[in-house]
């Protein structure tokens, strides 16, 4: 009954989201059956948010090798191109690698985005805390952030979401303006990235899932609203 009623309200939001665990077996099934991909030696690599809460949204952490975490705060790959060489030299004999990315985003019952009911706990809180942290000092007025080694990773999140401030508060929903900008950041990042180190991949493919993540309440499955699927011929990048 709950999880029909999270069903409805998550695809209020998102009406392209399915249950990420149903998620999981689509996309494994894709890799296996369309691109003749052995899932048993794929390493996966993650961009997703430091969060606890995000281990368990999906099945690939329970299937596929790994995973090497590139990700931080809000999802972006602070593992930069050090970490995405890392990745490709752990990557199985004859095997292929797998990144999965993309920011997070809680849903109640009650209909708020941007909030979820945490394990064990009674009251509601941020998800994600980063995005909705910068979101909360974007809409304080003449913010800026300043990069400090004591909160570097927050700061650099939200230097990065500068450039669509103006589009985040304007919009009509701005917490799911800023996780939809914080995707875009990440995409764009990881396309860098695997570009600059295409040299560094001894295998021939490379599959990347993108899109966000919806929180739900515990003990329920949560949601992926896939942005990006595509096996990519790493030497023809």
């Amino acid at each position: 009954m709950l999880q029909r009623k999270f069903d409805q309200i998550v695809k209020g939001y998102f009406p392209n989201a399915i249950d990420a665990k149903d998620t999981s077996i689509h996309y494994l099934g894709k890799m296996q059956l369309e691109h003749h991909i052995d899932v048993s030696k794929a390493l996966m690599a993650t961009s997703l948010c430091s969060d606890d809460i995000n281990v368990p949204s999906t099945m690939f952490f329970n299937v596929l090798f790994g995973p090497f975490i590139m990700g931080g705060l809000g999802g972006l790959p602070f593992a930069g191109q050090t970490g995405m060489t890392a990745f490709a030299h752990h990557i199985p004999d004859d095997g292929s690698a797998f990144i999965f990315y993309g920011p997070h985003i809680g849903a109640t019952l009650e209909g708020d985005l941007g909030k979820m009911y945490r394990p064990r706990q009674d009251h509601k809180g941020n998800s994600c805390g980063a995005l909705m942290l910068a979101l909360s000092r974007f809409q304080g007025g003449d913010y800026k952030p300043v990069l400090k080694e004591e909160d570097y990773q927050q700061m650099k999140l939200e230097e990065s979401l500068l450039p669509y401030q103006e589009r985040i508060l304007a919009s009509d929903n701005p917490e799911k303006a800023i996780t939809e900008a914080a995707y875009e950041i990440i995409d764009k990042k990881v396309h860098e990235y695997l570009k600059d180190c295409k040299d560094e991949f001894h295998v021939d493919k490379v599959t990347l899932l993108g899109g966000i993540i919806i929180n739900t309440d515990y003990g329920l499955d949560d949601y992926f609203d896939a942005r990006n699927f595509e096996v990519i011929d790493v030497k023809s990048l």
